[in-house]
């Protein structure tokens, strides 16, 4: 599924048009993309939580010419599926 079809499954099953399904779904996307920016958690009771996690700078290697290489620190966002989300998936 892409985003043009979650637009259109979420206009059809909250009863609104596609333009404002849109809206709600890109509103949703900055919220989350703004309070992980400033280092908050999303949690959505049932279906999960958004965090973003630290990585430490490490040595790695060239697949190319095993030559030794610095991977620099980053930021990494994270996801962790709730009970509910985990429970409907197994079904």
């Amino acid at each position: 599924m892409n985003k043009k079809e979650l637009v259109d499954m979420i206009a059809t099953k909250a009863g609104i048009k596609k333009v404002e399904a849109e809206k709600v779904l890109s509103a949703f996307e900055e919220s989350i993309f703004d309070a992980l920016k400033k280092g908050d958690k999303v949690t959505l009771v049932g279906f999960g939580t958004f965090s973003v996690t630290s990585r430490k700078a490490r040595k790695g290697r060239n697949p190319q010419t095993g030559k030794e290489i610095t991977i620099a620190a980053r930021k990494s966002p994270k996801f962790v599926a709730g009970k509910t989300f985990k429970t409907m998936i197994a079904k």
